[in-house]
C-alpha cells in the first residue's frame, strides 16, 4: 500500500513538471530521480510507466524517458444514430428484451469520489486483502515449469482437485471446471441451462449481477421470496408449477443481500422440489470464505449432498482475495458438464495459466489459512461496529437479521422513504450507499438499502459513515 501511494505521488509530481520540457525533451535519468525524490528505483520505474500509459512520456530502453509529442486529435464526430435502428430492429420478436442494464452491478464496482466513505463496495478493502501473499504466489507461479504455456481447457488438475475437496461430498476433480470469476461462471451456467425466453427462478431479493446476466441472455427472472431461513420451499414449489421453469438460482450461505443461511430442514426440500420439477439448482457459494469468527460450523454446499446432478455449483476465490484475482470453479455432474465446458471454451478458451498457478501457490501456502483467520476476526469486528452504530444513530432503520458471514447488512427503510432521494442525500453527506431496488426482479415490498462494512478502512470510518448517513436521513425521512 505504501509503495502504491509513493508511485502515485511521484507520478503526480512528474506530471506537474512536464511543462518544463519541450516535446521530445529528455527527462532526468532514473538515478537522478531516485536521489532527488528519495524513492526507490522501482517507484521511479512504476511512476514513469504510469505516465507512459497516459501518453505523457515515452520510454526508450537504454536512452531514458522523454516528454511525448502532442498527438493530433481528429475533431470529426461522425454520425452513429444508425446504430439505434440496427440494435433494435430485430428485437420486436424477443420474448424478453436483451438490452443490458449494468447499473445494479456498477453500484458496487464504481469507486466513490475522494472523501466519500464507501458503504457500497462489494470487495475487501485493500488493507484486508492478502496482497503480500498474492504477490509472493504470483512470483512463485511465474517460475513454475510451463507457467506461461496453454493450460488444459478444463483447468489445471491440481486446482480442480483443490476446489473439489473444498466442495466436499462425492464431488471429484473431473466434475470441476476452472472459470474466470463467479460472474463468468454464473453466465456460463445460465446460458447452458435455459434457452432465451425461458423463465428462471431467483431468490427475492437477490444479487443484481445475476439478474443482469439473466436479462442479457433473454431469460425471464421470476422471484421466489426468502426469509431469515432462506428461500421458502412451498413458494418455490408453487413457482416451478406456475412457470414450468427448469432453473433456480440461489445463494444458500449468507445470501446477498439478506445474509440468510438456508435452514437445515429446507436444504433437502429445495433439492427434492427441483428434482421433481426436472430442474437444476444453480448454487452460488460466493462468500463461504468470508465467515465471521462467531459463525460456528458451516453447512456443507448443496452440491456435497446431491448425488443426482441437480446442483450446478459456483465457487470463487475473488471475494476473499482481490477483485482482480478472478479464479472460480463450476462443478456439475452428468451430461450438463459437457454443455458447461463447451460454452466456456467458446467464450473464453481457458483461464490464463499464470493466474491458475498463482491460485495454487496461494491456497497451498501457510499464508492462506492465516489470511482466512484474520479476515474472519476483522469482519466480525466491523459487523459489530456497524450494527452498534446503526442502533445508536439510526434506530428507525430496521435490521431484521445480523449475519455471521459476508460483508454487508440489509436494512429496511421506514414506509414511504424514497430510496433514490436517500441515496442522493447520502452522497451529498459524504457516504455512498446501495439502494435496495436493483435487488428485486419485481416490485419490492418496501424500501431497503445495503451497507458494506468490508470496503472501508476500519471501525472509525464505519462510525463516521453512519454519522454521515444520519445527516442524510434527517434530510429525507
Amino acid at each position: 500500500m505504501q509503495e502504491r501511494s509513493s508511485v502515485d505521488e511521484l507520478a503526480e509530481r512528474l506530471r506537474r513538471e512536464l511543462d518544463r520540457y519541450s516535446p521530445g525533451g529528455k527527462l532526468p535519468s532514473s538515478r537522478v530521480l531516485v536521489d532527488r525524490f528519495r524513492v526507490s528505483p522501482v517507484t521511479v520505474s512504476r511512476a514513469l510507466a504510469q505516465l507512459a500509459a497516459e501518453g505523457l512520456v515515452v520510454t526508450r530502453p537504454g536512452a531514458g524517458a522523454f516528454r511525448a509529442r502532442a498527438r493530433t486529435v481528429s475533431t470529426a464526430t461522425g454520425d452513429t444514430s444508425w446504430q439505434e435502428v440496427a440494435l433494435s430492429a430485430d428485437g420486436a420478436a424477443d420474448l424478453v428484451p436483451r438490452s443490458v442494464d449494468a447499473s445494479g452491478v456498477l453500484v458496487s464496482l464504481a469507486a466513490p469520489p475522494p472523501g466519500v466513505i464507501e458503504f457500497n463496495g462489494g470487495y475487501l478493502h485493500p488493507s484486508l486483502q492478502p496482497e503480500r501473499a498474492m504477490s509472493a504466489a504470483l512470483a512463485r507461479a511465474g517460475r513454475r515449469p510451463g507457467a506461461w504455456g496453454r493450460p488444459p481447457t478444463e483447468g489445471l488438475p491440481d486446482l480442480r482437485e483443490w476446489f473439489a475437496r473444498t466442495i466436499g461430498g462425492a464431488v471429484t476433480a473431473a466434475e470441476v471446471l476452472i472459470t474466470a470469476g463467479g460472474q463468468s461462471a454464473l453466465t456460463t451456467a445460465l446460458r447452458a441451462l435455459a434457452p432465451p425466453g425461458a423463465p428462471v427462478l431467483v431468490e427475492s431479493p437477490t444479487y443484481p449481477g445475476m439478474l443482469a446476466i439473466a436479462r442479457s441472455a433473454g431469460l425471464r427472472p421470476v422471484p421466489v421470496p426468502v426469509d431469515a431461513d432462506g428461500v421458502k420451499p412451498a413458494l418455490l414449489a408453487d413457482a416451478f408449477r406456475a412457470t414450468g421453469a427448469r432453473v433456480f438460482v440461489c445463494q444458500p450461505l449468507f445470501q446477498n443481500p439478506t445474509g440468510a443461511v438456508l435452514a437445515p430442514e429446507r436444504r433437502g426440500e429445495v433439492l427434492r422440489i427441483a428434482r421433481e420439477a426436472g430442474a437444476f439448482v444453480v448454487e452460488d457459494d460466493f462468500v463461504r470464505r468470508l465467515v465471521h469468527e462467531d459463525a460456528g460450523p458451516l453447512p456443507r454446499p448443496l452440491a456435497a449432498d446431491d448425488p443426482d446432478g441437480v446442483v450446478v455449483h459456483v465457487s470463487s476465490l475473488t471475494k476473499a482475495t482481490s477483485p482482480s484475482f478472478r479464479v472460480s470453479a463450476l462443478a456439475a455432474r452428468g451430461p450438463v458438464l459437457q454443455r458447461l465446458r463447451a460454452i466456456q471454451i467458446v467464450d473464453t478458451f481457458f483461464v490464463p495459466r499464470p493466474l491458475q498457478e498463482a491460485a495454487l501457490e496461494l491456497v497451498g501456502s501457510p499464508a492462506w489459512p492465516r489470511h482466512l483467520r484474520s479476515i474472519s476476526t476483522e469482519l466480525k469486528a466491523r459487523r459489530d461496529t456497524m450494527t452498534t452504530a446503526l442502533r445508536l444513530e439510526l434506530p428507525e432503520l430496521s435490521l431484521p437479521h445480523v449475519p455471521s458471514g459476508g460483508y454487508h447488512l440489509w436494512l429496511r427503510l421506514p414506509d414511504g422513504t424514497a430510496e433514490t432521494a436517500l441515496t442522493t442525500a447520502a452522497l451529498r453527506a459524504g457516504v455512498a450507499i446501495t439502494p435496495g431496488r436493483p435487488y428485486f426482479s419485481a416490485e419490492p415490498p418496501a424500501g431497503h438499502l445495503r451497507l458494506s462494512f468490508a470496503a472501508v478502512a476500519g471501525p472509525q470510518e464505519i462510525q463516521e459513515g453512519v454519522r454521515r448517513l444520519r445527516t442524510a436521513c434527517e434530510e429525507v425521512l
